[in-house]
This record gives C-alpha cells, sequence and structure tokens, in this order.
C-alpha cells in the first residue's frame, strides 16, 4: 500500500511518494547504515526531477559519513541538515551549491567538511562552531572571505581555499595552533602577516598566484616548516622573487631569516645605527660599486636556482632506444611516450624515497589517480632492448609485479580486485577506492597493455604494475621512464614533463642538502661538477622514439616542443 504524503512538506524537497525512487536512502536507513555515498548522472537526474535531495536523509541520525558529488543539479542543501549530529565526515563537491545553512554549526562532530567546486560565494559564521574540525576545503568557488573566529576551530590541521576571490586572512587565522597545511593559491591575498609565525605547526604553505608584494621574514620563524610556494606573486625583492620561482623552501627561508641581500635583521638595525651616526660603511661605496655588488648578488641567485636540463639527441647516440608500438593498442591504451634519464642520485639520504613520494603524488593529482595516465620507472642498466610495446591476452601476460612472484594478468587482477574490495569493507564505504578505480580501466578488454623487453620479458602492465626485475634502487645511475594513456598523447607528455621538472627539482634539493645526508652521501657517487666547480642538478635526457610495426614515427620524446613548462629558472639545453 502506498503511504500517503504528510501534510506538510520541506519545500523544494521530495514527498514521502518519490522515495520509492531513492533505493539508496532506504537501504541505507534500513540497515541502519554509518555511510552514505550518492553520486553521478543517476543521483543528479532524481535531484533535478524531485527538486532537490529527497527529505529522508536527514532522518539517518547514525550516519558518520555522507558524500553527494558530481550532481549539478543540487543548489542547496536544507537546514535539516542539523538533524545529522553524528557526522564526521560531510562531503559535498562538485556540485551547484550557492549557500550553506546556518546549521552546518549543529553538526559538532563533523572533523571533514569538503565543499569544495561549487557556486559559493560565502561561508555561514557557524562553521566556526565546529569545534571538532580539522580539514576544511573550499577550494573552487566564488568566496571573497573567511569568518571571523575560525581561531575557534582549535583542532582544524588542513585548510585549502586555492581558486576564490580572497583577500586576505582573518586576524585570527594565525592563532590555530594546529595548522599544519594552508592552501591558499589563485587568490586575491594581498598580505601575509608577520603572525604566521604563530602557526607554530605549519608545515606546508601555498600562497602562489596571489597579490603579495612582501613575504615577512618572520615567516623564517616557522620550524616545521617544509614546502613553501610563492611562485606568481610580484614581490618587491626582485632577488627574493627569482628564489620564489625555483621553488627552494630552504634557500628563500634562509634568505628571509638573514633579513634579505644577505643581512641579518639584527645587521640591518646595526646598519640603521651607524646611518644616524654617520658611521655607515655602505654609503661610503659609489654607485657603481653597489652596482657591481646587486649583479653579483643576482648572479649567486640565478646560479643557486638554476634547473637544468639537457637533451641527447637520437642522432648523437647510436645505442638510442626505439619502441615498437603494436596496432592492436588502438582499442586498448594506445598512448606512450618514453625516455631516458641520466645524472639523478638516489644514494644520499631519503633520495630515493622522495623521488617515490613525488610520483605517487603525480599519479594522484596529474594523472587522477592513475585514471587518465600512469607512471613507470625501470633500471636502465637491467633493460635488454630492443622494447615493444604489445597487447596480450590476460591468460598469456605474465609479470612479475612488484614485490610479488610471476604471475598472470588474470591471477593478479583477480588479486587486486579482492584487495580493493577488503580494503573497501574496512573503510566501511559504499563507493570504489582509488585502486578500483584504475583497475576498471581494462573492463571489457580483450587484450590488456604491456611493455616487453627483448627476452620477451613484461616489464610494465599499464596502468596496475611494472617489474620486480626492472625495479629502480639506490644504486640505479640512469632510468627508462614511459608515460602511457587511453586518453591522449598530450596527457602523456604534459606528465613526462611534470615529471621530469620534478627530478630536477629533487635533485637540486639532494645536491643542496649533502651536509645533512651526512655518512649516507656516497663517496662513490659524485655529484654532476658544473665548469665552475659548483654542484648543479643537470640531468641528461635522452630522447627515445617511438614507432609502428613498419618503422614509422609516432612520437620522439623529448621534442622541441617539450618541456616547455612555466619553471621560470628550467634552462633546457638542446
Amino acid at each position: 500500500m502506498r503511504r500517503a504524503a504528510p501534510s506538510s512538506h520541506h519545500e523544494g524537497l521530495c514527498s514521502m511518494d518519490d522515495e520509492g525512487n531513492w533505493p539508496e536512502i532506504e537501504k541505507a536507513a534500513k540497515e541502519k547504515r554509518r555511510e552514505l555515498v550518492l553520486q553521478g548522472a543517476v543521483i543528479d537526474e532524481k535531484i533535478s526531477s524531485n527538486g532537490g535531495l529527497c527529505s529522508t536523509i536527514y532522518s539517518l541520525k547514525l550516519l558518520n559519513y555522507l558524500e553527494i558529488i558530481q550532481c549539478p543539479s543540487l543548489t542547496e542543501i536544507h537546514g535539516d541538515i542539523k538533524n545529522l549530529t553524528t557526522l564526521t565526515s560531510l562531503i559535498v563537491c562538485r556540485n551547484k551549491l550557492s549557500s550553506i545553512p546556518k546549521t552546518i554549526g549543529n553538526l559538532k562532530s563533523l572533523k571533514v567538511l569538503d565543499i569544495s567546486v561549487n557556486n559559493l560565494k560565502a561561508l555561514p559564521e557557524e562553521i566556526t562552531q565546529l569545534i571538532e574540525l580539522n580539514t576544511l576545503n573550499v577550494s573552487c568557488n566564488n568566496i571573497e572571505s573567511l569568518p571571523d573566529g575560525l581561531c575557534h576551530c582549535m583542532k582544524l590541521s588542513t585548510i585549502n581555499i586555492s581558486k576564490n576571490g580572497i583577500t586576505r586572512f582573518p586576524d585570527d587565522f594565525y592563532r590555530l595552533d594546529l595548522l599544519s597545511t594552508v592552501i591558499a593559491s589563485e587568490n586575491y591575498i594581498e598580505d601575509l602577516s608577520g603572525n604566521v609565525h604563530k602557526l607554530s605547526a605549519l608545515k606546508v604553505l601555498d600562497l602562489s598566484n596571489n597579490k603579495l608584494s612582501d613575504i615577512p621574514y618572520e615567516l623564517s620563524n616557522c620550524s616545521k616548516l617544509k614546502e613553501i610556494n610563492f611562485k606568481g606573486n610580484k614581490l618587491k625583492d626582485k632577488r627574493l622573487e627569482k628564489m620564489v620561482n625555483g621553488c627552494q623552501t630552504k634557500s628563500i627561508l634562509d634568505y628571509l631569516r638573514a633579513g634579505g641581500r644577505g643581512k641579518s635583521k639584527g645587521s640591518k638595525q646595526a646598519d640603521g645605527d651607524k646611518a644616524e651616526g654617520g658611521q655607515n660603511a655602505e654609503k661610503t661605496q659609489t654607485k657603481k660599486q653597489r652596482k657591481k655588488k646587486n649583479e653579483e648578488e643576482e648572479d649567486e641567485v640565478d646560479k643557486l636556482n638554476l634547473l637544468a636540463v639537457k637533451v641527447l639527441h637520437m642522432s648523437d647516440n647510436p645505442g638510442a632506444f626505439t619502441v615498437k608500438v603494436a596496432n592492436e593498442l588502438k582499442d586498448v591504451r594506445p598512448y606512450l611516450v618514453c625516455c631516458v634519464v641520466r645524472g639523478m642520485n638516489f644514494r644520499s639520504g631519503n633520495a630515493l624515497k622522495r623521488f617515490l613520494a613525488a610520483q605517487t603524488k603525480l599519479h594522484d593529482d596529474l594523472c587522477g589517480k592513475r585514471t587518465t595516465a600512469t607512471i613507470a620507472t625501470h633500471d636502465m642498466q637491467l633493460l635488454k632492448g630492443p622494447l615493444m610495446y604489445d597487447a596480450r591476452l590476460p591468460p598469456i601476460l605474465k609479470i612479475v609485479p612488484l614485490g610479488c612472484k610471476e604471475m598472470t594478468a588474470v591471477e593478479l587482477m583477480r588479486q587486486l580486485q579482492l584487495e580493493a574490495e577488503d580494503q573497501r569493507k574496512q573503510r566501511k564505504r559504499q563507493n570504489v577506492s582509488g585502486l578500483h578505480k584504475y583497475l576498471q580501466l581494462l573492463d571489457g578488454k580483450e587484450l590488456y597493455p604491456c611493455l616487453v623487453d627483448a627476452e620477451d620479458h613484461v616489464i610494465s602492465f599499464p596502468p596496475i604494475t611494472n617489474s620486480e626485475k626492472t625495479k629502480i634502487r639506490k644504486t640505479t645511475k640512469e632510468l627508462f621512464l614511459e608515460v602511457t594513456s587511453s586518453t591522449s598523447l598530450q596527457i602523456c607528455k604534459d606528465v613526462m614533463d611534470a615529471l621530469i621538472v620534478k627530478m630536477v627539482e629533487l635533485n637540486k634539493f639532494t645536491l643542496e642538502h649533502r651536509e645533512e645526508a651526512g655518512s649516507e652521501w656516497e663517496s662513490d657517487a659524485p655529484p654532476d661538477i658544473a665548469s665552475d666547480g659548483t654542484t648543479t642538478g643537470e640531468l641528461v635526457i635522452q630522447q627515445v622514439r617511438t614507432v609502428d610495426p613498419d618503422g614509422n614515427l609516432k612520437v620522439v620524446y623529448p621534442s622541441k616542443t617539450d618541456l616547455s613548462t612555466d619553471v621560470g629558472n628550467l634552462n633546457v639545453i638542446w
């Protein structure tokens, strides 16, 4: 029997007659679920048809986790969200929300709030009542200011306000003692207060592409700060601006700590005192001498931040690699770019760990958790060419996955699917995990892609894994890099560009921190030495060509149009 609709109901929400169209909500209520995920076209159509979310969702008082994403028809959340007092995570991103109800302040248990990629112009002040909040993501909206009182969210550790219209941080923002990550890129922030030093837990600060003209020297007093980004700001101190474009955190903090121009804050004061007494030595210098000194300082900064990449052409290397691409890959995973990299130092300290972490970050961000592209790295000394990018039947394709014994693609996929399902259950999630998502890229494929060496050993099975046989280690001196995609050739090139730039930056970091590495620095692995005797982060990139089965050129990487990044201090030597 159909249930009768109540005499009054929330305007814009579905009636009880419509609840049969929301089995996801009915199931969550019946099974007393603590997590609910609504996403995609089917949910969006229901929201559009009913004029909003079904009101029954606000009666699921046992929910800890609520995720509603990718629903352009969702323009508002009803005030009855206040009923979900046990929520610890509320994810309502990639919708078209124009406002957040003030009643959100009732969610006293909320720890994670993600309202990114919507149409929000303001945040309700009641957000400051979320005393358990530790993660706030409001990126990609039209927000012009943050509410005063954020200091009441005393447990806030991560905040992402990037890609908005924010012009300043509230004064009490600097009282967040546990704040460790601040992502505020692509806003209109004009000032960073010297009170930033009060953020004692700060580790990551991204203020790139804002309107800053100065960086306070007090930033150097943030003892835990590991990563800063001020690119895209027009700073008054042009020397500092050059250093900022190099993204060398340690060098920038050292410069700020010295008060700029190589002088400490104390020495600046001393200079001032001398000036008042007519004893300032710098005043005795001629304009020509001061100009020469400034030019020398600029040259020092340029050398400090120079990131060099030398491209070795195939014509200059008779032993250059060529990869043949099978025609069958056209409907499987057709796009591939490769290159060889020399000069990477993995022996010192945690250099290899930093590289692997950077690769993982690229996979998560630019590669869309491997769904748009996948990176594989190999020890060149363990490769036997020529190589073939092939397509094989799953039962025939055999590989030794990283950290495993040899198995067929069928066995490996089954094992990974079980792991992904276990992972989903452990986290009590209804939606698929990141691992599930890239496994699904091979759903329905009769053939699987693989990179095969001259001995018919599969060294890579994208987007799943590469082989233990060619795994890079601390002793690796020369790398073979591959990027594959089923989406486009350009995304392969973009990912490879980003990977190489990151490798140069990491190499530079390793060289700059040579003393910190201590005994871990291997004496038989000397750094690159420039002609003037200084160490450099230069890498040598050897071109690799991919051809079709008839030998016709498909792509060569890098070409003259590649590595044209926005890194102002990247010097590509052709």
